[in-house]
């Protein structure tokens, strides 16, 4: 997700960066920050002033609230490097990257079971775009199906729960299609099978079940969906495909849940989206999206480039984009191997396990979920406690480098805040005791503190928001 900046004014504090001569390399100036200067600096001055300001970054290790990839083997590490100025985009400059891509869709394939060898599929720069292109393919099939049916095309909507992505309300906004929320309950925080079902309609282009909600973690009912689906399609001839986005348990439900059946098993599944870049263990910038097969992806969203003299379809939102991701995902998949992806994803969920089973022992907070299906959790301040808020948790432990993000839920459960720990490969066990120590010494800390509930209303509000 990209944010958007505005220009600055000449008389905007720090504007310049004053350059004095502790390296001993150059004469003290002052570089403006926000145009260019009249004339450059050394290599190493430049790497210094960028490095002085990045120290201000928190610690990526630390970072408890990003399902995105921190650490990676040295050997990845440098593979990376020698890759990053191939453009993916090239397939005829670079056709062994190219076909590194295409043996990752099939690897990905097969692990998600889609059927016959049929399945096609791509890289994208993560999940926000191979859900757009998942979307669209929704979009382009139900216009098709109607248009041959001679029915309207102009009201097209998609159910999902309010608990989706921002990429889902994005994809809404731009193609100009309904979104359809259906809403979280106490005790049911993700999306609801038969409520779901029941807000289809023959306008709907697809059903969006998420495996790994950001909110907590839980995986949501696809074969339940489906099931629902089938009886619709039964009763009222309404066919409605499903769409799994499985950006962070398209890695790991295959390898700590085998026999869950949330994939091309199912069905009526027609295409899944995951990031390379989260449980895929690679750095931030790839993920996929697989079709079940060809007929899941409309002709018309296809273009096709020369390649080598032959014919290479493409199918992308973005276009130029460096190959190293994907050359470090091949390099995972030939690493690991499907036992030491099981085994990596099986000591996330241990610890998470066992960060969760401790916190829920220290008395003031209260589960919302267990890390069990991905190894991610949220938990509360229980209802009944006035100490202290969430807020005041997750500002303490920052103050010891812990990003723990609080954050409300959506709409119907605005009122309930939580603190949420995603745990990743490169988190250890000993980190993790570390963690739970540093939250008993600020519960402590907190019980000699007056709560901080007289916030004025837009720092609350600062304080209630989080980009998931």
């Amino acid at each position: 997700m990209t944010a958007l900046h505005k220009q600055v004014e000449k008389h905007e504090s720090h504007a310049e960066v004053d350059l004095n001569p502790v390296y001993a390399r150059e004469k003290s100036c002052e570089i403006p920050r926000f145009k260019l200067a009249d004339h450059g600096v050394l290599p190493r001055t430049a790497l210094q002033i960028v490095r002085d300001e990045l120290i201000l970054d928190g610690n990526a290790r630390l970072n408890l609230a990003t399902f995105v990839t921190t650490w990676m083997e040295p050997e990845a590490d440098e593979l990376m490097a020698e890759c990053s100025q191939k453009n993916m985009i090239d397939k005829d400059e670079y056709p062994q990257t190219a076909e590194l891509e295409k043996r990752c869709v099939n690897i990905l394939g097969h692990l998600w079971h889609a059927p016959g060898g049929e399945a096609t599929g791509c890289s994208t720069t993560g999940s926000s775009e191979a859900c757009m292109l998942g979307g669209m393919a929704l979009l382009w099939r139900w216009r098709a199906r109607r248009k041959a049916a001679g029915q309207d095309i102009a009201r097209p909507n998609l159910v999902m729960g309010t608990n989706v992505q921002v990429c889902w309300e994005k994809f809404c906004q731009y193609w100009d299609v309904e979104p359809k929320y259906v809403p979280l309950e106490p005790g049911q925080y993700h999306l609801d099978a038969e409520r779901a079902v029941a807000a289809c309609d023959e306008n709907t282009i697809g059903v969006v079940v998420i495996v790994g909600s950001t909110m907590d973690g839980s995986y949501e009912p696809v074969a339940k969906v489906s099931s629902l689906l089938d009886k619709v399609q039964e009763q009222k001839g309404i066919d409605v495909p499903i769409h799994v986005d499985g950006a962070s348990g398209g890695f790991v439900a295959p390898f700590l849940q085998p026999d869950l059946e949330w994939d091309f098993r199912v069905p009526r599944v027609a295409s899944i989206n995951t990031s390379g870049h989260k449980y895929g263990l690679v750095y931030p910038g790839v993920g996929w999206v697989i079709w079940r097969n060809e007929r899941a992806l409309p002709e018309d969203l296809i273009f096709r480039v020369n390649y080598l003299g032959g014919d290479m379809p493409t199918f992308a939102l973005n276009f130029s984009r460096p190959g190293a991701q994907v050359a470090a995902q091949y390099y995972n998949f030939l690493r690991l191997g499907f036992s030491g992806y099981q085994q990596i994803q099986q000591a996330c969920q241990d610890i998470a396990v066992h960060l969760s089973g401790e916190i829920a022992k220290m008395g003031p907070f209260e589960l919302i979920s267990e890390g069990r299906d991905l190894p991610v959790f949220a938990f509360k301040v229980k209802d009944n406690f006035k100490g202290f808020t969430v807020y005041d948790i997750s500002d303490r432990l920052r103050m010891r480098g812990w990003q723990v993000p609080a954050y409300t839920f959506p709409e119907n459960l605005q009122d309930m805040a939580v603190l949420r720990i995603v745990v990743r490969n490169g988190f250890s066990m000993d980190l993790a005791n570390l963690l739970l120590d540093d939250i008993r010494t600020q519960l402590t800390a907190l019980e000699h503190l007056r709560p901080n509930t007289d916030l004025p209303p837009e720092i609350q509000a600062q304080r209630q928001s989080f980009a998931h």
